[in-house]
């Protein structure tokens, strides 16, 4: 009855993962090579906003979870972000891309282009993560587990179609070829193991739903201030 119940709960997880960002209209046209520099900048300059949330997000997670074996593993989530030292890490990554797309580290620091309603989303998902269920947040990061070809062709688009942008700004998509399925197969394990009442379920699935909603609030906010 348990594996039934268990497997009942990936599909809707696996249901619910195809309210995804990826199929967001700005994200198709970037995809397709259909991106002007100027969007292409404003998409970079406005993802840098969740990008240097997403360590919060997870330290917020690891403040709330008294599972020594998950927080040794969900650790690794904030040092690939932040790195170990200057220089390291995805943060870092991602001002390179910056970089590479004609944008200084100061215009992404000081987020000059950060349009309002991207820092309301990401903020809100920082909120959940600290407000909510520590399996919660964790089953909110699962929008990675069900797009395990999304970085390859966000990365394949971006050599074939902007071959203006110096491959060495790419290295963030390289990286996380292998750190998202690697995270959210730990993320699965978790929400599966801890999730076990059809309460509980509804209320993992609820969560990734919220997180769909906020990287589509992300894309539309970005989509609005840089139409096509």
């Amino acid at each position: 009855m348990t594996s039934v119940l268990t497997d009942e709960f990936v599909e809707a997880l696996r249901a619910r993962s195809q309210a995804y960002h990826d199929q967001h209209p700005f994200h198709v046209r970037m995809n397709a090579g259909r991106l002007s520099r100027r969007q292409l900048q404003g998409w970079v300059a406005n993802r840098f906003y969740y990008q240097i949330c997403i360590p919060r997000k997870d330290a917020a997670i690891l403040a709330n979870c008294p599972d020594v074996e998950v927080r040794r593993r969900w650790i690794r989530r904030i040092v690939d972000h932040d790195g170990t030292g200057p220089g390291e890490g995805g943060i870092e990554a991602w001002l390179r891309l910056g970089e590479a797309v004609g944008l200084t580290r100061e215009e992404m620091l000081s987020e000059r282009h950060l349009v309002p309603g991207v820092r309301f989303a990401v903020d809100a998902y920082v909120t959940f993560a600290r407000t909510r269920p520590w399996v919660e947040a964790v089953a909110s990061s699962l929008t990675e587990l069900f797009a395990p070809d999304l970085m390859a062709e966000r990365l394949a688009a971006f050599e074939r179609y902007y071959p203006w942008i110096d491959g060495d700004g790419l290295a963030y998509f390289r990286a996380r070829l292998h750190q998202a399925p690697r995270d959210s197969e730990h993320a699965l394990e978790v929400v599966t193991r801890y999730c076990l009442t059809a309460d509980e379920q509804a209320r993992a699935v609820a969560a990734l739903s919220f997180k769909c909603d906020v990287l589509w609030s992300v894309m539309d906010g970005i989509d609005r201030a840089y139409p096509e």
